[in-house]
This record gives C-alpha cells, structure tokens and sequence, in this order.
C-alpha cells in the first residue's frame, strides 16, 4: 500500500478517535513505517480491546489490517477480525465478513487460525439457525484440533464454546453438559461476567439433571461455577443437585415444588423422579458395608419410596446403567449387590463413612482381641 495513503487513512483515523486514544496512531503509523509487525499487532489488539474504539474497528480492518495481513501472527489476525466483526450491523453481514476471514488463513501453515474463524463463524450461522451448516464447520474443526499436538488454549475455548450452544439448542444434554464443562476448564472464571457465570451455571444443572446419560454430577458439585447461584432465585437448583447426589428423597420433596419454574425440568418431572429414585437406590446401597449388600425387594422398596412392584424395574435400570454391579434372584426378591458406582460425597455422606470406617477399626481390634484369647497356647509355642 501506498504509505501516503495509509498516513493519510490513519491521520483521519486518528482525527476521529476519542483524544485519549489518538496517541496511539502515531505509534501504529511509526511502526507500521518501520515494518515493526509483531509489535504492530501488539499495539492493534491493545486498541481494538479497547470499548472507544468500537467505531473504528470496521474502517481499520478492511483498509489497514488486510495490507499486511499475510505478516503478522495469523491467529492475532483472526482475533483482530473478530473484534472487528462485532461491528456489523447484523448476523447476515457478519457471517460474510467472518466467511471472508475464515478463508483467507485457510493455508498448512495457519490452521490453528482457520479453526479459530471457522467456529466464530458457525457460531453466527447457529444465531441464524442454520445449524446444519453448523454442524459441518463444527466437525470439520473438531478433525484440525484432534490431529494438533498443542493449540493455544483460546482456539480450544472457543471451539467448546460453539459446540456446547449448538447441543444446546439442539436438547443433546448430555453433549452440551460435557462440552461446557470443558470450555470452563478453558478459560479464567474471573473472565466471564456474573450474569453469564450464572446463566451458565443454570444451563449446566439443568442439562445433568435431565439428561437421561448424566448419573454423577461430580465435575459440576465441585466446579465453582455452580456457587454463582448462591443467593439468587435459581438457588433452589443448586440445592437439588446436592440432593440428587445423595439421594435424598426428603429434599427432593421439598425442592420438588420449584421445579414448575424452569420449564425443561417441569417436562422431565417423571424422569426426574425416576432418576432420584436411582440415587436413593445407589446411596441406599453405598451405606451399607461390603459384606451386607444383599437386600431386599421390601428393604428397597422402604429406602426408595418405590412401589414393591417395580423394584426389579428400577434394579435392572441401574445394573443397565452401570450405576450397579450385582446379581437378582427374583424368586426370593433378593438383589445381591457387589459394587456401586463412585461419586462426590458432601459432608453429611463423608461423616457416614467416618462412622463405618469406625466400625470397621472396632470389629478389627476385636478380631485381634478374639484370635489373641483363643490362640494363647499357639503364640507361646
């Protein structure tokens, strides 16, 4: 580019700047001059992070930035155009500008940016409903990424991001519980704001609640994401969620009578039962010792609130789940349990194994007390 032409461009640029960002033209103009590329880009992304140069962003982009686009760091390139491409007046044109962006870093050497534009770009075309289309650019990316040894961690944040809002409108729960647990674990949580930690902390619980794949809520009792609902009107689902994990059917009659407030769980209401049912069926189980976990139909029945009946039902979902492992003998109504699936423990459910471990220690000093009386005559010899 003529470099008459660019001072000119950035000298009415700088002219139309707010005064305290007009500094920062003369050092983009100097550079720029001095074929400074790196610490050029630099000084870009400083400006176009910054809110007062919203206006500008567009105009620089497409006269400026795209002159030398082909020189400097072609993943701070696809940053630059997005920012820009918040400047447009609305989705249609934004996806042509981000179509464009994507193809021009669609080279061997830059595919870590391709990626980065391609999801931007699906996840307009998600906001436009074309989720076909979505879908497409989504699993084209996932492929880049998966033969990648290493990715800046933004690149990956942003693929998570997308594919998490696509299972989410799709109502793939148990897709979306996954990936939006991962873009969390991209990111700062410092970074996102209180109403979208909590809009997200929502999405979450209520995707492992109602997700018929989704039996351990762990990942998610212990994220911090879920304490942005503490105080708020959603509070109640936090608590429901604790429940769920220890199976306490007492809670969930208490909390039951929020459940009309958020209409995917009010749709789920008899699966959500039948899950709190397969939670007080595994915490029933997890409470006993090894050696005592052969109970019966009636026993079940009395921990679960579940019809005598439908017992046999409920062992078989848990066993097909893998929540689990044992045997049934239907004629004597007996199930013969042998192992039960981890999970989180609160408070309440870690003392109970205090308690047992107790138990334990005491019945193995007594052992040591038993053979010690019986056995005098063989220690002595």
């Amino acid at each position: 580019m003529d470099p008459e032409v660019v001072s000119n461009f950035l000298s009415e640029q700088r002219e139309n700047a707010p005064e305290d960002l007009q500094q920062s033209f003369l050092t983009i103009e100097d550079f720029w001059d001095r074929k400074l590329w790196h610490q050029l880009t630099d000084v870009l992304m400083e400006y176009f992070n910054t809110g007062a140069s919203a206006q500008q962003r567009l105009p620089l982009f497409r006269h400026f930035i795209l002159s030398f686009a082909e020189k400097i760091n072609q993943l701070k390139f696809v940053s630059l155009g997005l920012l820009a491409a918040t400047q447009c007046t609305d989705d249609q044109e934004r996806l042509s500008f981000l179509t464009d962006l994507t193809a021009k870093v669609n080279k061997p050497s830059s595919q870590d940016a391709y990626v980065y534009a391609l999801v931007a770009a699906s996840d307009v075309k998600l906001r436009l409903q074309d989720f076909a289309s979505a879908r497409k650019d989504l699993d084209a990316a996932e492929s880049i990424l998966d033969s990648f040894d290493s990715v800046e961690t933004e690149v990956h944040a942003a693929f998570y991001r997308t594919n998490a809002s696509y299972y989410q409108a799709k109502a793939e729960f148990g897709s979306y519980y996954k990936n939006a647990l991962l873009y969390l674990a991209c990111i700062d949580l410092k970074s996102l704001t209180l109403e979208d930690a909590q809009s997200r902390a929502y999405g979450l619980s209520i995707a492992a609640l109602v997700s018929d794949s989704i039996y351990n809520f762990g990942e998610l009792l212990l994220h911090p994401i879920l304490d942005s609902l503490n105080n708020t009107q959603h509070s109640w689902l936090r608590d429901l969620l604790f429940a769920f994990n220890r199976g306490d059917l007492n809670a969930y009659n208490v909390l039951e009578v929020n459940i009309s407030k958020a209409p995917l769980l009010d749709e789920h209401k008899t699966f959500l039962w039948q899950k709190i049912s397969l939670s007080a069926l595994t915490e029933a189980v997890f409470r006993r010792p090894p050696h005592d976990r052969a109970m019966t139909f009636q026993t079940i029945s009395q921990e679960t609130k579940v019809q005598p009946h439908e017992i046999e039902i409920l062992i078989m979902k848990a066993l097909s789940l893998g929540l689990l492992k044992g045997s049934i003998d239907q004629v004597a109504e007996v199930a013969r349990i042998n192992w039960v699936q981890p999970k989180v423990l609160d408070m309440k459910q870690i003392d109970n194994m205090r308690l047992r471990l107790k138990d334990w220690d005491a019945s193995v000093n007594q052992l040591g007390n038993w053979i010690e009386g019986v056995g005098k005559d063989v220690w002595a010899a």
